[in-house]
């Protein structure tokens, strides 16, 4: 496994990361659960990430107690606020209030002391930019946060959220995550400008396509059983097109002259981005974890970027 420096900060974290989205706490079994976050530990993952909302708080549970038998300061933990947490008018969003009262109550699920990186899960614009960076400003000050992040913000709110912090000499934005893979490019012409500029680094995910570019789906058949498309609560027909499915089939051959899988090929071809940290994956069976690790330290040829690129933008 290799490591990255968390955009400007000194901070590590593996080219590959293990999140918890519609996985952990309800739909995946907790032993399988378990033993990924196992095998991605065993296998060099310093870098575990959930949210306040995935199930409303039981993966944050999940991973805290799966973690729970190592060291503290051996993994980078993330977690997330804004979605909705109850039934009351301030039970979600980035209100002093709500980010206040949410970072207690994930610490006491997580079971842990600190959050390493906290993010805000989407921009809130009912609430005072300056209101929520002085609450997780004062977050890092207790001790409570270490490093602050976003995901889903547009350049230009990023930008507003960094001179803001700097006017105010407040802790700044070190890191976005953004959904980001071959078949979702959106981040490459404003966020990743704006991210290098003022020393952000991404953490993307999705960078499979929610399991397109795995090579599971293929144009003419029937959606696998068990798959993510194959759930009653699973839209996915803005990705699973025929037009992807086909470039999906003609990134084959690339993988297979890189003596990769389409997997290992998508998440290299993620990494090839310096201002990309960790690609976020998930794993429902530790087995899956098993190919997509490999992906970590490989270098795609030349050739190879050249004719993923020409297939991309066919």
């Amino acid at each position: 496994m290799q490591y990255r420096r968390l955009g400007n900060t000194g901070l590590k974290v593996s080219e590959i990361s293990l999140g918890s989205w519609l996985t952990y706490g309800g739909y995946v079994e907790e032993q399988n659960a378990v033993s990924s976050i196992d095998l991605a530990y065993e296998s060099g993952i310093n870098f575990f990430d959930t949210a306040n909302v995935y199930i409303r708080g039981e993966a944050e549970k999940v991973v805290g107690k799966a973690l729970s038998k190592y060291p503290r300061s051996s993994y980078v933990l993330a977690t997330k606020v804004f979605g909705n947490m109850g039934d009351g008018p301030n039970d979600q969003g980035l209100s002093r209030k709500h980010i206040m009262e949410q970072c207690d109550a994930s610490l006491k699920r997580l079971g842990m002391d600190y959050i390493d990186i906290y993010y805000c899960h989407r921009y809130h614009a009912e609430t005072p930019l300056h209101e929520t960076l002085r609450a997780l400003d004062d977050l890092v000050r207790q001790g409570k946060v270490l490093y602050v992040g976003v995901s889903e913000w547009t350049a230009e709110q990023i930008t507003e959220a960094v001179h803001l912090a700097d006017k105010k000499l407040l802790d700044r934005i070190v890191v976005n995550q953004p959904n980001y893979s071959m078949l979702q490019r959106y981040i490459e012409k404003e966020i990743i400008p704006v991210s290098e500029k003022h020393g952000i680094g991404q953490v993307v995910f999705s960078p499979l396509a929610q399991g397109v570019l795995t090579g599971k789906y293929k144009n003419g058949a029937n959606v696998p059983e068990g798959s993510r498309a194959a759930q009653a609560n699973t839209n996915m027909s803005h990705i699973l097109t025929e037009e992807n499915l086909d470039k999906v089939e003609q990134l084959r051959s690339v993988a297979y002259a890189e003596d990769l899988t389409l997997a290992q090929l998508a998440i290299a071809w993620i990494l090839r981005q310096p201002n990309v940290a960790s690609a976020l994956v998930g794993a429902s069976r530790p087995e899956q974890l098993q190919e997509t690790i490999k992906a970590s330290g490989v270098k795609l040829s030349s050739d190879a970027l050249e004719k993923i690129n020409e297939i991309l933008t066919n």
